[in-house]
């Protein structure tokens, strides 16, 4: 394996960048440790949310969104990232180790590098102007190079699955019970997907193969794929993750998937959706970041 000296200024400014990547109520439930010649990631449990999370997928949704930040930030730095995820079983928390060696970056990587900057996660109605199938093709395969597929549902599509993330929220089941989701946040989903149903808004679906650790760290890795290649040409996006948790809005999910295309993965990870911003809308304001340090540990820190 090649690898290199890494400066550490690069590598800061590499994870400061990372630590911009989306996460489930802003909670970066990650943390980073820098060594000469590499970046490891950890997941961070203190920041778990236990009542919207109780099986961890959005936390290691958003740690593996985080590392795929961390690539974009290293190869637009002229760093090429070998990623091994999961390094070590006796220390589940230990997410990826990432060995640099040096690369030229190309101009994709730097466009990317700027999306992170841009993105925001957008909830506004979008506007009625449809998104070119050319730029959908583009984000399918940008899922696809992180090992996941991206479906786009059909407007029927959509509606059944906004009729469905509504039953979770509305019904009795859903009071306080359904797996840890609170029905503010299934409600919020519903209202998400509905609102801007006119035609010109996508929504799409993000799936895996399984659905282990190492499946959802990818998943995160292609939802932050997604959403930089799409926030690069200027779309805006929205990922919706809380009605996932509910079992059989994720079931249903997995069959219109396949009933797209049959030999698309059958866990679905995260809903996303898509559009042009209305033009007169203000820019969606930036969130708090923390400072880099508070995000560190040192190499030898015991493991949680």
């Amino acid at each position: 394996m090649t690898s290199s000296l890494l400066d550490r200024a690069t590598a800061r400014a590499a994870v400061a960048l990372a630590d911009r990547a989306p996460s489930p109520h802003d909670t970066r439930p990650w943390r980073w440790r820098i060594g000469r010649t590499s970046v490891h990631l950890s997941a961070d449990p203190s920041r778990r949310l236990p009542a919207t999370d109780p099986g961890s997928r959005d936390l290691l949704i958003g740690c593996g969104a985080a590392l795929h930040h961390l690539r974009v930030a290293l190869r637009a730095a002229g760093l090429a990232p070998c990623v091994h995820r999961l390094p070590d079983p006796a220390h589940p928390a230990h997410l990826a180790a990432v060995d640099v060696s040096p690369a030229e970056p190309a101009p994709d990587d730097l466009a990317l590098a700027q999306a992170v900057e841009h993105r925001r996660s957008d909830p506004r109605v979008y506007s009625p102007w449809p998104v070119p199938a050319e730029l959908l093709a583009d984000l399918v395969r940008a899922a696809a190079g992180e090992t996941a597929r991206l479906t786009v549902l059909a407007a029927r599509a959509r509606r059944e699955v906004v009729r469905l993330v509504e039953e979770a929220a509305w019904s009795g089941r859903s009071r306080g019970s359904v797996d840890g989701v609170p029905v503010r946040d299934l409600a919020g989903g519903a209202l998400r997907l509905a609102g801007d149903g006119s035609g010109g808004s996508v929504l799409a679906v993000l799936t895996t193969a399984g659905d282990g650790p190492a499946d959802r760290l990818r998943a995160g890795e292609a939802l932050s794929a997604v959403l930089l290649t799409a926030t690069a040409v200027g779309l805006a996006t929205d990922p919706v993750g809380r009605p996932l948790e509910v079992p059989h809005v994720r079931a249903r999910l997995a069959a219109l998937c396949a009933g797209v295309s049959p030999d698309a993965p059958g866990t679905p990870q995260a809903l996303v959706r898509l559009g042009w911003a209305p033009v007169s809308a203000d820019p969606v304001p930036a969130t708090r970041r923390r400072p880099v340090d508070e995000a560190v540990d040192p190499l030898d820190a015991p493991w949680s």
